[in-house]
């Protein structure tokens, strides 16, 4: 009989996390960590890291985003238009790694930030990029472009930057 319970309880539970899931999926439309809008992400190259020495982080400018938001405002689509035309041109690899500020959970801006990181690629992918050459990651709040702790600089630190593989 305790069994009978046990199983029952296992299968509750198993419906449970099942609702959940779903639920999340739908309020992150098309965003989750394997898929964005339908398409998978690559396998991770290995040896490429964001910081690595064959990583180049100056080629384009962060994309900003609203507090608590990982929506990219038509002013920073503007500059995702002009990335991507600038990727269509090459074969590089890229890595897209989200950031947040500071308020919030780590584990909250962890997933933020890779929210933030796929809009920016779900975005490339749209104007034609290929989606096997775009990476994402996620920072969260570590490595804050600004570390006060004042509007000016939370604005700065919520954002997504590129790397471009060498």
């Amino acid at each position: 009989m305790t069994s009978l319970i046990r199983a029952g309880l296992f299968g509750a539970t198993l419906l449970t996390l099942a609702a959940c899931a779903s639920k999340d999926k739908d309020r992150f439309a098309g965003v989750d960590s394997d898929y964005v809008l339908g398409t998978p992400l690559p396998e991770r190259n290995e040896g490429v890291s964001f910081f690595g020495s064959n990583v180049s982080r100056s080629e384009f400018p962060p994309i900003y985003f609203a507090f608590d938001s990982y929506t990219i405002s038509p002013s920073e689509m503007t500059k995702v238009q002009q990335i991507a035309s600038s990727l269509r041109e090459r074969n590089n690899d890229v890595i897209i790694a989200g950031f947040t500020d500071n308020r919030g959970t780590e584990e909250y801006n962890r997933g933020l930030g890779e929210r933030r990181a796929q809009a920016v690629r779900s975005a490339l992918i749209n104007y034609g990029v290929n989606a096997d050459r775009l990476q994402t990651v996620s920072f969260g709040e570590e490595m804050p472009a600004d570390p006060r702790d004042n509007e000016e600089a939370w604005a700065k630190n919520r954002r997504a930057e590129f790397g471009v593989v060498r």
